[in-house]
């Protein structure tokens, strides 16, 4: 039943995770080139600078939003007492 409970703390969680990686992203490729990081929509994307901003986009996503996951189900169960998600 505290799982349930859990669902709607880490949807919320889940878009400030997803918003926070798009400003690590857009800081880390500040540091890579001057300009904007190319999107897959713009015709003119040269995938030499595509492809490493999609690679480095997923990889900082994922690494965001599974910190963010893991910690709130840390908190959660101390918390609560309850691990939210699959036990060993």
């Amino acid at each position: 039943m505290k799982s349930l409970a859990f669902r709607p703390v880490s949807v919320l969680l889940g878009f400030i995770a997803a918003m926070l990686a798009k400003q690590v992203f857009e800081r880390l490729w500040a540091l890579v080139d001057e300009e904007p990081p190319p999107a897959p929509d713009q015709r003119t994307a040269p995938s030499s600078k595509l492809i490493p901003a999609l690679i480095l986009q997923g990889a900082v996503f994922f690494l965001v939003r599974g910190l963010v996951d893991r910690g709130s189900r840390s908190v959660f169960a101390r918390t609560t007492g309850e691990w939210p998600g699959e036990k060993d």
